[in-house]
């Protein structure tokens, strides 16, 4: 597996990738997304997964053309607000490529992300979704994509937490790190504080 991937291809870039996030309403909480690039192409999108969907635990990722790349789903009974990630759409039997598990730890709140499958890669979040400020770090600390804040370059003013950057480096899944900031809003959604380091441990699937 090439290093980096871990949903879809052809969301790894050969050079360095600023995406603009977009959440797309102001009324509910985690009401859906739209993503796009430089040059204000759409790239991503998320439709309403407010309360009014069939099933708000469950969040499919699209391509601009609709097609589904990734679906995250809470998994239900659990006592760790477990999400877990499906390539395409989810169908029963069907195996989850990651999970994420958000664990207390005295002093600090942490999540921990398996990625199933890839051996030998693991990676950190450090810093504070709530605030649009991380890093996904790989195993040597190395910075492989960022969450900010987005800064109006006309202006020069800081813009509000619904338009925030995806920064993604060469090489890194821009899929799967939209996938991790779909699950980061849902526990942020949850009035959780992940202001701690966010902890990628890449696993074997047993």
């Amino acid at each position: 597996m090439k290093a980096g991937l871990v949903v879809d291809g052809g969301f790894i870039y050969d050079e360095e990738k600023n995406l603009t996030v977009l959440k797309t309403s102001l009324f509910f909480a985690n009401d859906g997304f739209t993503v796009y690039d430089c040059k204000g192409e759409l790239v991503f999108r998320v439709d309403s997964y407010g309360p009014d969907t069939r099933d708000k635990d469950e969040v499919v990722l699209m391509d601009a053309n609709g097609r589904c790349l990734l679906t995250v789903r809470k998994k239900r009974p659990s006592l760790h607000h477990r999400w877990e990630g499906y390539t395409g759409e989810r169908t029963e039997g069907k195996k989850p490529i990651f999970s994420v598990r958000r664990s207390s730890i005295i002093g600090r709140c942490s999540v921990t992300v398996e990625v199933y499958g890839t051996p030998g890669e693991e990676y950190s979040i450090e810093g504070s979704y709530a605030n649009r400020s991380c890093m996904i770090l790989n195993a040597e600390k190395e910075s492989v994509a960022e969450i900010r804040r987005k800064v109006d370059a006309s202006t020069n003013v800081v813009l509000g937490k619904d338009v925030f950057s995806l920064c993604l480096k060469p090489g890194f899944d821009g899929a799967f790190a939209m996938g991790l900031v779909l699950i980061l809003d849902q526990i942020n959604g949850d009035n959780f504080s992940e202001d701690g380091p966010v902890a990628v441990h890449p696993t074997t699937e047993d």
